[in-house]
This record gives structure tokens, sequence and C-alpha cells, in this order.
């Protein structure tokens, strides 16, 4: 795993600054356990708790930036997704280390993956599985949404584009 500064972002951003919003595009992902509770991550960078999420490398698919960055952040292997939304209107925002995005995220369901959770990792603070009617506090605002999109998903409703 190449570090912040070597990543594609990292490297865009050291030639802009933080000034310029700059477009991005990425994944996140919705992974739960066999009883159905979803895993979150409480990110380093923030501290809130989200889903397993990042941008994409030069080179990457959209499939394999949600593998990816489950694995980075959690240290399980998601074998199998299922893209279900698309967020493209999100508002441009700026993050902790001062730098302005607008995110393109495609939203996926893991249906398969293995291994063991690893709680910390470079770039969580924790991990763990909650039921989705008692999630953490300090929750990032795109879990509730996007997992309301999931649920609409799966009750039969199309893929969303936002």
């Amino acid at each position: 795993m190449p570090s912040w500064e070597d990543s594609y972002l990292g490297r865009l951003r050291a030639l802009t600054g933080d000034e310029p919003v700059l477009l991005t595009i990425g994944a996140r992902a919705v992974l739960r356990d066999p009883g159905g509770r979803v895993l979150l991550i409480r990110r380093s960078d923030n501290g809130r708790w989200a889903l397993p999420a990042g941008t994409m490398e030069l080179g990457q698919t959209l499939r394999e930036c949600a593998i990816r960055e489950v694995f980075e952040e959690t240290g399980l292997t998601a074998h199998t997704v299922t893209p279900f939304a698309l967020y493209s209107g999100e508002k441009p925002h700026t993050n902790v280390f001062g730098a302005t995005y607008q995110h393109v995220s495609l939203a996926v369901r893991v249906d398969s993956w293995s291994g063991e959770l690893l709680r910390v990792t470079d770039e969580t603070l924790d991990a763990a599985f909650y039921p989705p009617g008692a999630l953490p506090g300090d929750l990032a605002g795109s879990v509730p949404l996007t997992l309301g999109d999931l649920a609409r998903f799966e009750s039969g409703e199309p893929f969303r584009l936002v």
C-alpha cells in the first residue's frame, strides 16, 4: 500500500495545494456479518464512524477500489460486490487537513468476504459491527444515506443515481 503522499491524490495535491476544489472518484462499501450487523470504521483523520471508503488509484476499477479500501481499513477481503448507488451531487467539502474536494462515490454491497477483522489499521482507530438500528454516535452523514439506499435497492427499487 503506497503512502498518501505517493497516491494519485497525494501527488495531485502536492501540485495544486489545498486551495482548488478537486473532483475525486471512489467507492464506499457496506459489509454485513451473518447476523446483518453493519461494519463501520472509526476514521483516523477525523474520528468519525464511517463505512469503509476511499479514492481510486490510477489504473484501478471502482470494484477494485472498494475491495482495496475494505482490506486497507479492516483487514477483511471482499470477494464479490454489488453496486447499488452512485453519489455525484455531493457538495464540495473541506477535510481536516484544509483540502477541498467534491466526491463521486460508488456504493457497493459486499456479498461475500473472508478474514479476521483488524480493529486498528493505519487508517482506522477502531472497527466493529453494529446493528443497523443501533449505530454509534459521531457518525459520518453518508452512513444513514447509504444504508437507506441499500434498503431501497434490496426491496426492489432500481440503482440510485444521485
